[in-house]
């Protein structure tokens, strides 16, 4: 699956006056912050291990050996069993003890991923755990599960995307939990599968999870995300996200707006 990053946009409706009066007396406000920038954190992260893991199946798909080896800025890959016909496969990816990517990302540790099925076969599944796996010093917990739903009415492959259990810790011990049941339609680039930077899909699901400071978030996609990958940006679509006592903030991409306590404001960049 391709990577998802959700811009920390949501920061802009803290510096409003009538949205600080609002929540004062309820929740110290910084703590409001530090939620919606550790939800774009943990968001980003397994979004961008489910990028990583759909190229890394794609690549031992592609493959004629069981082992691919690692590079300067790729992990070694290992496929069980190597033939065309036996499944479900163990695909191992072995980042080592550090290796930085062309996204400028260290990784470590180990993904392993059991595919039920080739990548784009109807039905398979494809389900990855982490073994002492780092992202940028950030320890990742957790299972996600990637299935692929077939073609829709339109011809666009679709993909369902459920995290389990999801956790990051920081340096510092702190952890922010994460769910996530969703689906992706790739609507772009998937006649070339080993690029993914042409790609683009929409996003519909929900994401929810606890900040450090015990902060329940939640957010729903009202009307589908158009993301692209180069240059990076939401296109289109609206997004309801609920943040502490926050509700029902709505951004919506299309209209370049935010609504916080029924008031609308311009979505900054």
């Amino acid at each position: 699956m391709k990577k998802l990053i959700i811009p920390v946009l949501a920061l802009f409706f803290i510096g409003c006056d009538d949205a600080k009066d609002a929540v004062t007396e309820a929740i110290e406000p910084t703590e409001t912050i530090e939620a919606i920038q550790e939800y774009a954190l943990v968001n980003q992260i397994f979004q961008d291990i489910g990028n990583n893991n759909g190229d890394a199946i794609l690549q031992a798909e592609g493959s004629s050996s069981a082992k691919i080896a690692a590079t300067k800025n790729s992990p070694e890959i290992s496929v069980t069993p190597m033939d065309l016909t036996t499944f479900p496969k163990t695909i191992t990816v072995d980042f080592k003890e550090g290796t930085v990517g062309k996204d400028g990302v260290t990784r470590e540790g180990i993904v392993t991923i059991v595919s039920t099925d080739w990548y784009g076969v109807e039905g398979s599944t494809h389900t990855a755990t982490f073994d002492g796996f780092y992202h940028n010093g950030y320890k990742v917990e957790g299972t996600q599960v990637v299935e692929n739903l077939g073609e829709n009415e339109d011809g666009f492959l679709e993909y369902s995307v459920d995290i389990e259990n999801g956790k990051i810790t920081a340096e510092n011990d702190a952890a922010i939990e994460y769910t996530e049941n969703s689906t992706r339609t790739w609507i772009s680039g998937a006649d070339t599968p080993l690029n993914i930077w042409d790609d683009e899909y929409l996003l519909d699901g929900t994401q929810s999870g606890v900040s450090s400071n015990d902060i329940e978030y939640e957010l729903t996609v009202e009307e589908s995300l158009h993301f692209v990958l180069l240059p990076r940006a939401v296109k289109s679509g609206v997004l309801k996200l609920d943040v502490g006592v926050f509700n029902n903030i709505k951004l919506d991409y299309s209209a370049k707006t935010i609504t916080i306590l029924g008031v609308t404001y311009p979505l900054e960049k």
